[in-house]
């Protein structure tokens, strides 16, 4: 049918006002959006949250060690590597700096005690030595000067002294014969008072003279004593520098193999520079290097085993270095009783230290394992060998091959020895044949 004939319809009133808004197709898809989202949550949530599903791994029996718990005997000790050191080393080191000037043995040398080993040269020192040895002369010069004008003004008194006593007797003598002749009328008596003036006067200046020479000769005393203190510890302190002196000759203070001994002649070398050290060259002490976890268990006076060929020789622990570097701590043994005869400086050893007495524990391989968990959990087998179980435990004392079990285990059951380090996350083993 043609409708462009047709007449056109006229809106009815209101039309206009009203429009048909179509259908949004958006909502059904948000519906079915949010719904996919919750049943992926859901089901992450449900692999989640499955017993043993993300902390159990499957693992070819071939690929672990399985051991058996044990009760048995836990020998206490570890091994300790250690080296051969001279039992007794004397360090040689410079008193005084100088310069090297003549070297008279080789390093390596066997040499005696006193032995002369290098000469130095120092100006310094021997200009010193020639100052203090100028000073003294002075000082001894100085104290003969004083001595002997003390001496001179010790005769002077005692001649002024012997003077006025002369005097003192004379007058004396002299107003007794005039006092007869006064008597009789034969002198007048203003002679005689002048005589007796004249003796008081020598007698007050006798006792001045006394009181003089006492003081003056305290004094001087007092003088010559601190000269001649002065005088002896100047050459104490000459003593000294010669003493210097003499150690630029450097000798070996003890006997046995010089060793560190590297000096060439025209070095200059500064006071406490060690320049050798001489070694006991027949008697040994081994020098172990010990984890710092033995640093609380390991005293001076415990013994060791060193086995050397066919034989065995004993040590104990004489000196304990507590300071830990890179993880150790090193402590010195000595032989008891013979030594080995074919011990070299330097060479290396295996030692078996005793930390303690043995006794009966329940015990597991010291292996693989303990370096992972620390001994604070291990994963126990099954007894049908399909499952292996995390478990803690506690762990206490260990040597090379044990390790001593305090709680968690019991003698028969078997765990994982092996690395760990693969499984450190999970709970489970799956052993599969």
């Amino acid at each position: 049918m043609d409708r462009t004939n047709q007449p056109r319809l006229q809106p009815v009133s209101g039309d206009a006002m009203d429009r048909l808004v179509p259908r949004r197709r958006w909502p059904r898809l948000a519906r079915l959006g949010v719904a996919v989202l919750l049943v992926a949550a859901a089901a992450v949530a449900y692999l989640a949250l499955r017993p043993g599903q993300e902390r159990t791994v499957a693992v070819e029996q071939d690929h672990v060690a399985i051991a058996k718990v044990v009760r048995g005997q836990f020998d206490d000790f570890t091994q300790v590597r250690a080296r051969a050191t001279p039992a007794r080393t004397v360090f040689i080191d410079t008193s005084q700096g100088g310069k090297v000037e003549a070297i008279h043995i080789e390093d390596g040398a066997m040499v005696d005690k006193g032995q002369l080993l290098v000469e130095l040269s120092n100006t310094a020192l021997q200009l010193d030595v020639i100052s203090r040895e100028a000073q003294i002369t002075e000082q001894l010069n100085n104290l003969r000067g004083l001595e002997l004008a003390h001496e001179q003004n010790r005769l002077v008194n005692r001649r002024e002294i012997v003077e006025v006593g002369y005097q003192i007797a004379r007058l004396t003598r002299q107003l007794a014969r005039t006092n007869d002749l006064a008597r009789s009328g034969v002198v007048a008596r203003g002679e005689q008072e002048d005589m007796r003036e004249e003796l008081a006067y020598y007698k007050r200046r006798r006792d001045v003279q006394q009181d003089s020479f006492a003081a003056a000769d305290k004094l001087q005393r007092a003088q010559l004593e601190q000269l001649r203190a002065a005088a002896t510890q100047l050459d104490k302190n000459l003593d000294f520098a010669r003493h210097n002196l003499d150690s630029l000759k450097v000798v070996a203070p003890a006997a046995g193999q010089l060793s560190a001994f590297s000096l060439e002649v025209g070095q200059s070398l500064a006071p406490g520079d060690r320049i050798a050290q001489v070694d006991d060259p027949v008697h040994y002490k081994l020098t172990a290097e010990i984890d710092e976890f033995y640093l609380s268990r390991v005293d001076v006076g415990q013994r060791a085993d060193y086995e050397l060929g066919d034989r065995t020789y004993r040590l104990k622990v004489a000196r304990i270095r507590p300071q830990v570097q890179n993880g150790r701590f090193e402590a010195d043994l000595m032989f008891e009783g013979p030594s080995p005869t074919d011990v070299r400086r330097g060479q290396t050893a295996q030692v078996r230290l005793q930390l303690g007495q043995p006794t009966q524990a329940v015990l597991i391989p010291n292996a693989a394992f303990y370096h992972d968990t620390g001994g604070s959990w291990v994963f126990v087998v099954s007894s049908d060998r399909r499952r292996a179980v995390r478990r803690a435990v506690r762990l206490g004392r260990r040597n090379p091959q044990s390790i001593e079990v305090l709680d968690g285990l019991a003698p028969g059951e078997e765990i994982v020895s092996s690395s760990y380090t693969n499984y450190l996350d999970k709970d489970r083993l799956e052993l599969e044949r």
